[in-house]
């Protein structure tokens, strides 16, 4: 009829986009594959230590058991296992403070070299990032020098200096980049209002720098977290060694239990994981506004 706008149907809607399905069955497979190793350490440490063997790791566990967990973070005198509680709370001691003070100062670094030149900036900005390059084997036996030489060696205050500084070039060049992006009109017009530096920072830079911080913050956590050869060669004494440390200690000298091994991995993963899953959407929202370009 005249007058009616009759919906065409476009040739071929109704029919199954084949390569669509294809894409999403091969991002299944690998998904599935990535996660097989969660799967073994999840159902290990899910298991007592009698069910645990090479030939039944496929298989879920009988029976649940949280012996494993409890073992792990209470401790057990009789199987030789020190309590991985002790070094959780020495990692979140240590973590916590160099997160903060490191994304900090880059934050403070990246503001200077991108929106207040001065003459040798960025001779001076090659040299910090100089720093990404400095392998941490190379610089072992001078840092530990330094550090019995300030009184620090051997502590939790020791190992938060070593990661803000090792931190600061690469928070550095993340903010530098961030604040690349950002209006200069806007740092231009805060000076004509009068405002100095500070307050430049504190009100115009820094309300636009969550993507950056979140970025910063979650890259510089996991790796701090994460870190072996800082916490094992600082750190001699147990009661200050953080949970990276106390993982290895887990393991036996005689057999390895490991539905222990399993949930001690499984414990010391969880703030990371937990981190990305709460902060996720504000990292990729960080990554899409240039906080890692340049």
């Amino acid at each position: 009829m005249r007058g009616c706008d009759v919906p065409q149907v476009s040739r071929g809607s109704g029919r199954v986009n084949w390569l669509r399905v294809l894409l999403y069955a091969v991002l299944v497979v690998f998904a599935a594959f990535y996660l097989m190793p969660i799967y073994v350490m999840v159902n290990a440490s899910l298991k007592s230590f009698a069910e645990v063997s090479v030939a039944e790791m496929w298989k879920l566990p009988r029976d649940l058991s949280l012996e494993a967990f409890t073992s792990v973070w209470k401790g057990n005198r009789s199987q030789g296992l020190n309590s991985l509680s002790g070094f959780f709370l020495n990692s979140v001691y240590l973590t916590v403070p160099a997160t903060i003070i490191s994304t900090a100062i880059g934050s403070l670094n990246g503001y200077i070299f991108s929106k207040w030149r001065f003459r040798g900036s960025y001779v001076l900005f090659v040299l910090f990032l100089f720093g990404m390059f400095i392998p941490y084997q190379s610089i072992l036996i001078p840092l530990v020098e330094v550090l019995r030489k300030l009184g620090v060696y051997g502590s939790i205050p020791g190992l938060v200096l070593t990661h803000t500084v090792y931190g600061i070039p690469i928070t550095t060049l993340i903010f530098r980049n961030y604040y690349t992006n950002t209006p200069t009109e806007l740092v231009e017009s805060a000076k004509m209002d009068g405002a100095g530096f500070y307050q430049i920072y504190r009100w115009v830079i820094l309300p636009v720098s969550l993507p950056a911080l979140a970025v910063v913050g979650i890259w510089q956590f996991t790796s701090i977290w994460n870190n072996y050869l800082f916490a094992v060669v600082l750190t001699q004494n147990p009661s200050v060694q953080p949970i990276t440390v106390g993982l290895v200690n887990l393991a036996g000298s005689y057999f390895v239990a490991w539905n222990v091994q399993m949930a001690g991995a499984l414990i010391a993963a969880l703030p990371t994981l937990l981190v990305y899953i709460f902060l996720s959407r504000y990292f990729l929202s960080g990554l899409m506004s240039g906080a890692l370009k340049g």
